[in-house]
């Protein structure tokens, strides 16, 4: 399942959170510790390579290719002397990671085609059965690589969202609820069967409600964190909830 991401106005994480972000820790790595960057940015990536892997397939490789060129490019991005060349205006790290890795697809196919598979350790741990299986179930249709690279990048930061309420829940001995209450994440709250909620959960109509506008306003604030792990500053926040909204409606 993945949550709608029409949000009301939660304030966004402030400049004291932006300053330790991965993505602005990566930014600053030419003036603060280089490690810290190398090891935020290993982080994002290993968050979001699978975006990055549909884009290479639907350009037309195999999936051997695609795992070999994926995996090889995320070796030269995590180079610690690739972080000289990423600068604060390259702004948004979706942005920033589909041009690099177009720029490396142009300049380093034949080099990354002829090196063993394997040959090295894999900076990123891809799971191959996982990866084509997931991209299998992609569209059938003619949407570009662009176009795919956009939706699965949107998608999978909502999952990411997802995840770490779940996990919140979880911790707090509210499992159960939280999965029930779910699809009250996807969908006007008006519509929400909270009568059919509060007899599945034991609770009344009115608890299950206040239940469920605290667990939305949670993934709000989850959701606006998780954004802020991707972008510069806090004013890009609401730009890219608007640029996943466009997304996943188009």
């Amino acid at each position: 399942m993945t949550a709608d991401p029409s949000i009301d106005r939660t304030p966004s994480p402030g400049a004291d959170y932006f300053a330790t972000t991965h993505w602005s820790l990566v930014l600053t790595a030419q003036h603060g510790n280089p490690a810290r960057a190398h090891e935020a940015l290993s982080v994002l990536c290993r968050t979001y390579w699978y975006p990055l892997y549909a884009f290479v397939r639907r350009q037309g490789h195999g999936p051997h290719d695609a795992q070999d060129l994926t995996q090889e490019f995320f070796a030269r991005l995590l180079a610690k002397n690739y972080l000289a060349d990423v600068a604060r205006e390259k702004g948004k790290l979706r942005s920033f990671l589909l041009a690099a890795l177009k720029h490396f697809l142009a300049n380093e196919w034949d080099r990354a085609r002829a090196a063993k598979r394997g040959g090295a350790q894999a900076p990123i741990s891809l799971d191959d059965t996982d990866a084509e299986t997931r991209y299998l179930l992609e569209p059938a249709d003619v949407m570009s690589a662009d176009r795919i690279f956009e939706r699965r990048w949107a998608l999978t930061l909502l999952d990411q969202v997802l995840r770490r309420l779940r996990t919140e829940q979880a911790d707090a001995g509210k499992l159960v609820a939280y999965e029930q209450l779910k699809p009250c994440l996807t969908g006007p709250k008006e519509s929400a069967p909270y009568a059919e909620l509060a007899t599945k959960l034991g609770m009344t109509e009115g608890a299950v409600k206040v239940a469920a506008h605290r667990l939305r306003r949670r993934y709000r604030e989850l959701l606006r964190e998780e954004i802020a792990q991707t972008v510069a500053s806090p004013a890009e926040v609401d730009d890219e909830i608007r640029h996943i909204i466009a997304v996943l409606s188009g």
